[in-house]
């Protein structure tokens, strides 16, 4: 897989910015079939940081009902990013 393909875009979100600024963790929407090592390796590419650890979640698609039509959102898959102290992303506020 490429590296370049894994990260797709950062999650800001008020939770997203809370870990960021109390944890140094990011938050990014990835790629579904990557997996933690391959998501680390980019990030630390990407970034230029030290990554510690990386946790995953798969969000399922909510039903949506427009009239009688139903559809479907979009499966994704997030990655929680904890960096290492004094490492941070400059995308996200880091200095």
């Amino acid at each position: 897989m490429n590296p370049n393909s894994i990260l797709k875009k950062p999650l800001l979100t008020e939770k997203s910015t809370i870990l960021n600024e109390e944890h140094n963790q990011i938050v990014m929407l990835v790629d579904k079939q990557a997996n933690k090592v391959q998501i680390k390796e980019s990030v630390e590419k990407a970034f230029n940081v030290s990554v510690e650890n990386v946790r995953t979640v798969n969000v399922h698609g909510k039903k949506k009902r427009l009239g009688r039509h139903l559809g479907k959102r979009a499966d994704r898959k997030k990655a929680i990013i904890q960096l290492k102290e004094g490492d941070s992303v400059e995308y996200f506020g880091g200095a």
